[in-house]
């Protein structure tokens, strides 16, 4: 009876008709029975919905237990499904990200100078007193109340899928791919980087009657800067998100935010893991091999500060940790960023002494003895922003003689692949031949200058005497080459710079023909630097896929005025080293001959 009864409610006479207007236009979104909609403001009234109210033309939404409900109109679109709580606001409602170059250029705000990204509007939202919730110590300000587990408050923030706490918030707002913590304040201090060198050239000037350092030696520096900060386009932040992971899941107490002792100890305790690292660093091959990229300088300049390792950032986030079982991540952070940015004003040699901070600070002149070659000048002074811990641990040591900068053995090469690379050659080929297995891991684990029946740290009088003669690596390079690195070099900065402000509206494929693009001139740059005679094919090859992506709408600029200059820089450079090359063939033709 049931099987026959259904069919019998299947007929065409048991269905309700049809409206005229159903029927030509098709029924709304959320047509189930007893579904209608009404007037301009696009309010849908949905069956089975417990409670759902719509407000005008302000978009204002509210649906509880509601299966599915639709909103359309001016608003825009709105589906919930099951949600508690859900609040939209009509025309506020953020757009979808643009996914290609030709459409982030077509809109405006999207990949556009001056415009802001999609990605920047959960960060946004932000309440301006996230930190200090961060820190548990205040309710942040929303709509929906909220309440605390273990001092943190539950949240209702516009961009997430569900409450959270404003660490969970922190982390998912600032530690997305391409939003590296350390690297997103890095760009932020750009301004401070570009004054604290035009202050530095100018001093030196006026003492020296000089500009500080060479061009090649900076273009060098800079572009090792621009390739440590590569990764942080691609991959989340580490240091961030681990702490925050140690703090929200396994901290013991809390200290609290708002109290200056809390500061004076995270100053202090930042500074000693600090410390720690930047030993250990110096005392195990594996983790020299990375920073040593920061010591193969033969310069001392701020240009040399910027001079980063690509690797580096994944292993020091590890001394942190103990920290995030009682400090709070918004005064922890605030440290991590000054310890760094302190270290940048130290590398220079146009300050002599500071008097009485010497004995307290970390100043230029210890830090020119960490920087040297000289015997007396090894493995001394690690601190970043105090000298005390190198004073309390035997590891201090005062400016004495000329300082002489670089590694004992010089990699002598500006190809920042090379600097960052040959290290980790060094120790594969050493691992290989080295006979043992605890031999093999000591070559590892070991200090730099371990060797079979050496000490840990191997032999003092192994390091190389300095004479005061030694000459640094510069080859001889035409002026106008140097001109041509200067100003091409110029023309990345404004790329990357453009890379890091649209990566959240660009797609993978783009972020990485970008990347791709910036290491090739990168990579070109330290061979022309070094008058290499394969440097002509990688320029012309480097110039061709410019003019070609280009086109293609994969680069872009901030300055929109410049494209035409660019497009007729390029093919003029193309042109150029196409004759070059033609010479070269001509010649050794002529020599076989």
């Amino acid at each position: 009876r049931s099987k026959k009864f259904q069919a019998l409610l299947k007929a065409p006479r048991f269905q309700a008709p049809t409206a005229p207007w159903v029927r030509k236009h098709g029924r709304p979104r959320c047509a189930a029975p007893g579904a209608g909609a009404h007037g301009r403001s696009g309010a849908v009234r949905c069956a089975r919905a417990e409670r759902c109210g719509v407000a005008g033309r302000s978009g204002a939404v509210r649906c509880a237990r509601a299966e599915r409900s639709g909103v359309a109109g001016r608003s825009g679109a709105v589906r919930c499904a099951r949600a508690e709580r859900s609040g939209v606001a009509g025309r506020s409602l953020p757009r979808p990200a643009v996914r290609t170059p030709a459409a982030a250029a077509a809109r405006p705000g999207h990949g556009q100078p001056g415009g802001r990204p999609a990605g920047h509007l959960a960060r946004a939202a932000a309440p301006r007193s996230l930190l200090r919730a961060v820190a548990g110590r205040e309710r942040l300000p929303h709509g929906g109340g909220g309440a605390r587990l273990r001092g943190q408050a539950f949240l209702n923030i516009p961009g997430l899928s569900s409450p959270c706490r404003p660490v969970q918030y922190l982390a998912q707002t600032l530690a997305k791919p391409g939003i590296s913590f350390t690297g997103h304040t890095s760009v932020k201090s750009i301004p401070f980087f570009i004054t604290f060198i035009g202050l530095e050239f100018a001093v030196s000037w006026v003492q020296k009657r000089k500009l500080p350092g060479r061009i090649n030696d900076g273009i060098s520096s800079l572009s090792l800067g621009i390739l440590s900060r590569l990764p942080d386009v691609l991959f989340r932040s580490v240091d961030l998100i681990s702490y925050i992971y140690i703090w929200d899941k396994y901290r013991l107490f809390e200290l609290p935010w708002d109290s200056p002792w809390t500061w004076y100890l995270t100053l202090l305790g930042v500074d000693f893991a600090y410390y720690c690292f930047h030993r250990i660093s110096h005392e195990v091959n594996i983790l020299w091999a990375a920073h040593q990229v920061h010591h193969s300088s033969e310069d001392y300049n701020l240009f040399t500060a910027l001079r980063q390792s690509i690797l580096q950032k994944y292993t020091s986030w590890i001394f942190n940790l103990p920290m995030a079982l009682f400090i709070p991540p918004s005064v922890f952070a605030v440290h991590l960023q000054f310890n760094l940015l302190y270290q940048f004003w130290i590398h220079t040699e146009v300050i002599t002494s500071l008097g009485p901070l010497e004995w307290i600070l970390n100043t230029p002149s210890h830090h020119r003895v960490h920087h040297g070659r000289n015997p007396y000048c090894i493995d001394k002074n690690y601190g970043g922003t105090l000298i005390i811990w190198d004073r309390i641990f035997g590891t201090f040591e005062a400016e004495d003689a000329k300082v002489v900068y670089g590694l004992t053995h010089p990699v002598n090469s500006f190809n920042p692949i090379m600097l960052q690379l040959r290290p980790l050659a060094h120790i594969w080929n050493t691992f290989w031949a080295t006979p043992g297995f605890c031999s093999k891991l000591s070559v590892i684990f070991k200090g730099p200058g371990w060797g079979p029946g050496k000490p840990r740290l191997g032999l003092p009088e192994e390091i190389p005497v300095i004479t005061g003669k030694e000459v640094p690596f510069n080859p001889s390079v035409p002026a106008y080459l140097n001109c041509y690195a200067v100003v091409h070099f110029a023309v990345i900065v404004d790329f990357y710079t453009e890379l890091l402000a649209t990566v959240t509206v660009l797609s993978q494929g783009t972020i990485l023909l970008r990347i791709g693009f910036i290491i090739l001139s990168l990579t070109s740059f330290g061979l022309l630097l070094e008058n290499r005679s394969k440097a002509g094919i990688l320029e012309i090859t480097r110039c061709l896929v410019f003019i070609g992506v280009y086109k293609l709408g994969y680069l872009r600029s901030q300055f929109s005025s410049l494209g035409y200059a660019y497009e007729v820089l390029f093919s003029l450079c193309a042109a150029f080293w196409g004759i070059q090359i033609m010479k070269q063939i001509t010649s050794s033709k002529d020599k076989h001959h």
